[in-house]
């Protein structure tokens, strides 16, 4: 089992910043890539970035330079470092977990909750 809870999101200005935070709870479950999407209102969940456990970033087009995604060293936090801030970055961001459950040895993939980013002058 794994459960995620996120933190972090609120409003910020045009040109601001914010730092989404994930902790993972797992039992009997191993994690090996985190990641952060984000929904905006009408439109499709989208990949923000991702993070192997060895460290390995994967960063969506319109993250490049602006967002930055880090782990602790077990891969049981993450965060979101977002800089730069535009008025379509708003929305519901999700971390997500991807791994293995150990009793069963299946794949499983884990959402959050979600936090809300705003972004408005």
């Amino acid at each position: 089992q794994v459960q995620l809870r996120e933190s972090g999101g609120g409003l910020a200005l045009p040109g601001g910043s914010l730092r989404l935070s994930c902790l993972a709870s797992t039992r009997m479950f191993h994690i090996n890539s985190m990641a952060w999407y984000r929904q905006a209102s009408g439109k499709e969940r989208e990949l923000v970035a991702d993070i192997t456990r060895n460290g390995n970033t994967n960063y969506a087009n319109f993250a490049k330079g602006r967002f930055s995604i880090s782990k602790d060293s077990g891969l049981a936090a993450v965060w979101l470092q977002m800089n730069s801030l535009k008025p379509e970055d708003a929305g519901v961001y999700y971390c997500n977990a991807k791994g293995v459950e150990l009793h069963t040895s299946s794949a499983q993939e884990v959402w959050g909750q979600g936090t809300l980013v705003t972004v408005s002058p």
